[in-house]
């Protein structure tokens, strides 16, 4: 039996684990201090957020259907489709999630409850059940052939280590010396690695990421997609998870890939508040405050090419002239030189 126990997280953590978790810290509380000022615009992130959640969790698992259908269903429509009544049962376990976070914890109770909220159109025999018989990763080869990637936690024993999956998480979290953030990953690569489901763990999985990071005092999942992130990077997301699996049974895995992986993705939705930020409150911007607004706001170091990406209407020479300016009057700093360089607020 895999033993549960994070209390490797409080040893010595890789030097680029904890630059990127003080990194992901520090944009966690500027983006608090942004949404005090802008509430109006992050309130209309949060739809869009939604659509791309569903969206992206779901075509994972090769659940699509076209992007009119799934604003539909986010916005109430009747599923017609099988591949419709999984997507609507994503957003409902989702919609759970974003309005009462706040009354939830982690448990069997409620892993199970987001299971049944995905599977009950489809598969209600099984919805929110644990298996009754073993289960296979699979791998699909160009020709067709099979091979057994990973071997999940036998059917039998899956309640036994669920319960301490839970415990160790509890466990974990009352350590002051554990960084909940680098609990998050850990936890779900164990539940995956458990697979209770017979199906629908991946969906699950990505929902109880979305959930412990609200726990975990980050809301940034409100307004940025963290599963249309994954989607994005969904060959990485299943290297990390094969890298981290390795072994696991032997309780000899290494869980440094995925936390990594996560904490690149968390990384990425910041990035992707400030590109969605710009977009909506710059609309109506003069060119040149567009630009100065644009390295104001951004909490990343930005180059000259990634300002030009996001405004391709306003001309390079402009662009240039605001840099120019900006730094004269010290509003930002250069960081770099020539081609590399990059700028950022002079806080």
């Amino acid at each position: 039996m895999h033993i549960y126990d994070y209390s490797f997280l409080k040893k010595e953590i890789p030097g680029n684990i904890v630059g990127l978790t003080g990194v992901i810290a520090d944009l966690k509380s500027k983006e608090i201090f942004r949404k005090l000022q802008y509430e109006e615009t992050f309130n209309s992130l949060q739809k869009k957020a939604v659509i791309d959640s569903v969206k992206g969790s779901n075509a994972i698992e090769g659940i699509v259907t076209t992007d009119s259908r799934i604003k539909d269903i986010v916005s109430g429509s009747e599923p017609i489709t099988h591949a419709e009544m999984e997507i609507a049962g994503y957003k409902e376990a989702l919609n759970l999630i974003h309005s009462n976070h706040s009354d939830m914890d982690i448990s069997e109770e409620t892993i199970c409850l987001l299971h049944k909220l995905i599977e009950e159109q489809t598969n209600r025999s099984e919805a929110g059940k644990y298996k009754k018989t073993n289960n296979f990763i699979m791998e699909y080869g160009s020709d067709g052939s099979r091979r057994v990637r990973f071997k999940p936690v036998a059917a039998k024993d899956v309640r036994d280590d669920m319960e301490q999956l839970i415990l160790a998480y509890y466990d974990a979290r009352q350590d002051f010396e554990i960084s909940p953030l680098l609990l998050i990953p850990c936890f779900v690569l164990d539940f995956l690695c458990i697979h209770p489901f017979t199906d629908g763990n991946g969906r699950v999985s990505r929902l109880l990421t979305v959930l412990l990071l609200y726990i975990s005092g980050y809301d940034i999942v409100r307004y940025i997609s963290f599963e249309g992130q994954v989607n994005k990077y969904k060959a990485n997301y299943y290297e990390a998870l094969a890298e981290s699996s390795y072994m696991w049974h032997e309780n000899k895995n290494d869980y440094v890939p995925v936390i990594i992986y996560f904490l690149q993705i968390l990384y990425k939705c910041f990035s992707e508040l400030d590109d969605s930020f710009m977009e909506i409150s710059l609309k109506k911007a003069k060119k040149s405050e567009r630009v100065e607004n644009i390295l104001l706001s951004a909490y990343v170091p930005i180059s000259k090419q990634d300002i030009i990406k996001k405004v391709p209407d306003i001309s390079v020479k402009t662009v240039e002239l605001v840099l120019s300016k900006m730094i004269k009057e010290n509003k930002i700093k250069k960081i770099g030189t020539y081609k590399d360089a990059r700028y950022m607020r002079n806080d």
